[in-house]
């Protein structure tokens, strides 16, 4: 089935299926098939070999100049081309590769026959024409049937990440808030007044943390852990220290996948400075590198290593699968252990990789 005979309640869903011909990638990958199809046309004479090289050269030289023309004129009509339907996109791309592919013929044939009389070789040029028209429709065809069905394949993966990625974000919600509820329930009873400033942090901090938003600029974030700093400032006091290390350029509308850094901060209080009966350190550091920024979260554990208690790693492992879906990351999180220290890094691209995860 070619795209033009795709069903028409999948027009809106194909509808800008064609690939970005704008770009060295797509423009290279053209190159080469089209002289993988010229070596396949020149092998056709092979039996000639002393003209196969001569032929190559002849082939290759009018295909790649009809790819290129095809490709520049669909990288000037993009934004036309992905506003159409799937099969006005279809009709539009073939009508006017067949258009170009004529054109090209015509003004080979003129070069290359000794004596280009239209009258005496008509039938020549007819077949000519007709000849290279077919193939190019066939081929364009073949090339437009390839592009829709990855189009629909990317689509069902992205579709299928998105909701991961929601389902992922519901199940650290709920982690939040109970730990946000324990650490206001610690202050009920021995500083009641502590208790309702914490109640009053974490109703502005429920206003952004519990929305129901797939991201959220980095200032959003950064804003989120520190009222969830100053919740637990309340109940720690100062055992609880943090060192902020902020890059001075730090692009603060960057948008991010919502509640990466709160989680990971939460984690080192609760199962390393609470811990320590003299409290430490908790080192936030954020750098910016040419092409991401390199978070680092640090802070010092118990040197008996008793840590262990139901529930660590859910938050850990939750940010992993959602740095894995939004940028396509192998191994997003970077873990150092010590006897007396525990840190946890990773990077968000500056650019970003699967922006259709987060609409």
């Amino acid at each position: 089935m070619s795209p033009s005979s795709a069903p028409s309640s999948k027009q809106t869903v194909t509808a800008g299926f064609l690939p970005d011909f704008c770009t060295n990638q797509v423009t290279f990958v053209m190159v080469l098939l089209a002289e993988l199809f010229a070596l396949v046309l020149a092998l056709r004479d092979i039996d000639r070999s002393s003209e196969f090289w001569t032929q190559l050269a002849i082939i290759s030289l009018f295909v790649q100049w009809v790819v290129l023309a095809v490709a520049a004129v669909l990288c000037l009509c993009k934004h036309r081309l992905n506003r159409l339907s799937s099969f006005a996109a279809t009709v539009a791309v073939l009508g006017l590769t067949l258009l170009i592919t004529f054109l090209f013929s015509i003004a080979g044939w003129w070069f290359l026959e000794p004596y280009p009389d239209l009258t005496a070789n008509a039938t020549s040029l007819l077949r000519l024409l007709v000849r290279n028209l077919a193939i190019s429709s066939i081929v364009t065809l073949i090339a437009l049937r390839y592009f829709y069905v990855q189009h629909l394949w990317k689509r069902n993966v992205e579709a299928e990440a998105r909701a991961r990625l929601q389902a992922l974000q519901a199940r650290i919600h709920p982690h939040f808030l109970f730990n946000a509820l324990n650490t206001i329930a610690s202050l009920i009873h021995s500083r009641p007044d502590r208790a309702e400033e914490a109640v009053l942090d974490l109703a502005d901090t429920l206003r952004s943390a519990l929305a129901h938003q797939a991201r959220i600029t980095l200032e959003a974030e950064l804003e989120l852990t520190r009222r969830y700093l100053a919740i637990e400032s309340l109940r720690l006091g100062e055992r609880l220290r943090v060192d902020w290390q902020l890059d001075e350029d730090l692009p603060y509308e960057l948008p991010t996948p919502a509640l990466l850094l709160q989680p990971l901060v939460e984690n080192a209080i609760h199962h390393g400075i609470q811990r320590l009966p003299e409290g430490g350190i908790l080192s936030i550091r954020i750098e910016r590198q040419p092409r991401r920024l390199r978070i680092t979260v640090a802070n010092p554990r118990p040197a008996d290593n008793a840590t262990a208690r139901p529930g660590q790693g859910i938050a850990q492992h939750n940010i992993r699968q959602r740095l894995q879906l939004a940028y396509s990351t192998a191994n997003p999180l970077e873990i150092i252990e010590t006897p007396e220290r525990y840190q946890i890094t990773f990077a968000i691209p500056l650019e970003e990789r699967n922006p259709a995860l987060f609409s």
